[in-house]
């Protein structure tokens, strides 16, 4: 069963739950944590890659929810389809935040690496590829400056080695092994994070 896919009874006592907590029930409050929190901890830790973060982010989504209970509306969303919303986007926070203290840089400009929009799909579908984005990003910031320009254009823009050797003013068999090497070790940062290989 999918983060979002709750029996109807279970979904209507949810939403009833959250409805309860918008007017400052706390024992409602507590029901709704009871009943979604470890779903919702398995999608932080997936999100953040360790536990004490994604502790982290569950607290932080969990206060939102009780501030914010008001804001959910059951005509537009399902109750977990809006929680997952809420965590999601505090994962999202924390990473940008980690990664300005971490003070990277990059060799290309953040377009090089955009995949394409995920509008259209399905809740759990534009999550899932969410998730990929976000870690593929993560991933390609572990890189060193010059297989992350070498495999950016090779993957994402689908240059040959040839061009990329020119434009890089290396080798053909340096701009191979930058390929060859970064994404090796991409694939490896995805599996450790569990996020499918790529292609």
């Amino acid at each position: 069963m999918s983060l979002t896919e709750l029996e109807p009874s279970a979904s209507a006592r949810l939403a009833a739950w959250l409805d309860a907590a918008a007017r400052g029930d706390r024992q409602a409050f507590m029901a709704v944590y009871d009943a979604t929190h470890r779903h919702l901890y398995g999608l932080a830790l997936r999100m953040m890659g360790r536990a004490d973060a994604a502790e982290d982010v569950l607290q932080e989504a969990f206060v939102k929810v009780w501030h914010h209970a008001a804001q959910f509306d059951p005509a537009r969303a399902q109750p977990m389809t809006w929680l997952i919303h809420i965590v999601r986007h505090q994962a999202i926070d924390q990473l940008r935040r980690l990664r300005t203290e971490a003070g990277r840089t990059r060799a290309l400009d953040e377009s090089d690496l955009e995949l394409p929009d995920v509008d259209g799909l399905r809740p759990e579908q534009a999550l899932d590829e969410g998730l990929r984005r976000l870690h593929l990003d993560q991933c390609m910031g572990g890189l060193s400056p010059s297989q992350r320009q070498a495999l950016a254009l090779t993957y994402f823009k689908g240059w040959p080695h040839q061009d990329i050797a020119q434009a890089m003013g290396v080798p053909l068999s340096t701009a191979k092994s930058w390929v060859r090497r970064g994404l090796e070790q991409l694939r490896q940062c995805l599996a450790r994070l569990g996020v499918g290989a790529l292609a």
